[in-house]
């Protein structure tokens, strides 16, 4: 019989990571009290401590780290707008003729 798998909010994810941080109960012990793998628990406190450093980036680093995702963004629409301008031009010239 498969299992169905089971969702968890991000907040819960985050107590459950926290308290595998804390290091007051072993993972074992927050394994039997949440009813998850211990694999997921330790998978949890990695993220947790590889997305650490983004908690506590500036807002503005963080800003500008969108804005820069949003101009390619922009740039990438330019040139496929301008291609398409030439297509129609080079088409309206030809069937003018």
């Amino acid at each position: 019989m498969v299992k169905k798998r089971r969702k968890h909010s991000a907040e819960f994810k985050f107590r459950v990571a926290l308290e595998a941080l804390e290091g007051s109960k072993t993972i074992s012990q927050l394994s039997r009290e949440h009813g998850l793998h211990p694999n997921v628990i330790r998978s949890w406190k990695q993220q947790l401590l590889d997305g650490g450093p983004s908690v506590f980036a500036r807002d503005g680093e963080r800003e500008r780290r969108e804005q820069e995702v949003l101009e390619a963004e922009l740039h990438e629409q330019i040139g496929r707008l301008k291609m398409e301008l030439e297509w129609l031009k080079e088409k309206v010239a030809r069937s003018g003729s």
